[in-house]
Order: structure tokens, then C-alpha cells, then sequence
């Protein structure tokens, strides 16, 4: 019995894709017990929904966690809703590099209200043009005549 290529290329593909699986399902297994064991009374977590509190108490039996979203606000969740646990990040530090020298703002940086008045918005003088009901309105005259 003699195996064309591609029936060989296929198989190839196969076993690549099943070894794919496995390997991803042991990282996620491996991930989601680190998140249980992270999870612990009083750490800072969030849910999958987007909701983030403070772990109050939990019930191993019957897989569930109380959080306190806000001072006496308290949830009862399922425990493997709660998708990482929050850690405080630092403040970053300021950048002299993100203010500009010639009183230019910044990319992304908001203009005080005292400053957006005194910046003209325009480089060239500022001309006014006839508004449009006012032309059509002296073309129809000249079409009377």
C-alpha cells in the first residue's frame, strides 16, 4: 500500500493541528489555576462583565464570591467569573519630552479655556462670504427682469 504525498502532507497537518490543541488547552489550564490561586479574600479583582471589586468572601462548595464593588454594595458572583485579579499600577512619570518648547501643545495634550481663546485658530486673515440664500435670492431677481 504506497501513500501518495499529499495524503502524507495531510496527515502531517493533522497531527500538527492536534498537537496545537493540546498545548493550548494545558496553557489555559495552567493559566486559570494561577488566577484561582491569585484569588484570594480581599484582593482586587474583575469580572468578565467589567465589573471590579474588592473579594470579600468565598464559598469553595459552591463556587461562589461575594464582592464589594462599592462601600456597601455587595455582589454574589460565580467564581470563574472573575477573570484577573487588579494590581495598582505606578504612576508614570512626566516626560519633559511631551512639552513642547514653542507653547505648541503637546500630541494628545487639551489647551486650557484662557489658552484656546488667546491662539488664533487661522494663519491668514479671515474673509467672509455671501451666504447662500442671499445669492439665490439676487439671481431670481435678475431672472424676473
Amino acid at each position: 500500500m504506497a501513500f501518495d504525498p499529499l495524503t502524507i502532507v495531510m496527515l502531517v497537518v493533522l497531527a500538527v493541528l492536534v498537537i496545537f490543541m493540546f498545548r493550548n488547552s494545558r496553557k489555559r489550564q495552567r493559566e486559570a489555576q494561577e488566577l484561582q490561586s491569585k484569588v484570594a479574600v480581599g484582593a482586587e479583582v474583575m469580572t468578565n462583565f467589567g465589573v471590579y471589586g474588592t473579594v470579600l468572601e468565598m464559598d469553595d462548595e459552591e463556587n461562589q464570591v461575594l464582592l464589594e464593588t462599592t462601600p456597601g454594595t455587595v455582589l454574589k458572583v460565580h467564581r470563574q467569573t472573575v477573570t484577573r485579579v487588579v494590581t495598582p499600577s505606578p504612576l508614570a512619570p512626566i516626560d519633559d519630552e511631551t512639552v513642547a518648547l514653542d507653547g505648541e501643545p503637546a500630541y494628545g495634550e487639551r489647551l486650557d479655556d484662557a489658552d484656546a481663546s488667546a491662539t488664533p485658530l487661522l494663519d491668514g486673515p479671515t474673509t467672509r462670504t455671501t451666504d447662500a440664500p442671499d445669492s439665490a435670492a439676487k439671481s431670481d431677481k435678475k431672472g424676473d427682469e
